[in-house]
């Protein structure tokens, strides 16, 4: 009877560990301790320039989140990110360094692995 309980308790155990496996697999679980609020979607007056920043170390939509708040906060910029392919398109009205958009996505302790500049 005891050893029916113990399995019992690991099968259930074994199944939640599951379920969750696949919402962070999918990029639908909160893996870095925080919810996955949507991020106000920023709109500029006009573009002068695109550009592409390849990201390592996203898993998740807070992720995702979180990168997105951090560029929008820069005047002149506004972001999409998009986490299946690691990357963000920030969008440009001002001219701005390649250099600022790295350090605020590295603050948050993600890499910037390059940047590609597509000018409007």
């Amino acid at each position: 009877m005891g050893t029916a309980i113990v399995i019992l308790v690991l099968a259930v155990i074994v199944v939640v560990a599951i379920i969750s496996s696949r919402k962070h697999f999918k990029g639908q679980g909160g893996c870095c301790g925080g919810n996955a609020d949507k991020s106000e979607k920023k709109k500029l007056d006009h573009m002068i320039a695109r550009k592409i920043v390849h990201i390592e170390g996203m898993h998740c939509e807070n992720c995702k989140n979180r990168i997105e708040r951090q560029i929008n906060r820069i005047d002149g910029a506004a972001a999409e990110v998009q986490l299946k392919k690691n990357i963000a398109i920030v969008t440009l009205s001002d001219p701005i360094s390649d250099d600022v958009l790295i350090q605020a996505i590295e603050r948050l302790d993600f890499h910037v692995t390059s940047v590609d500049t597509e000018e409007v």
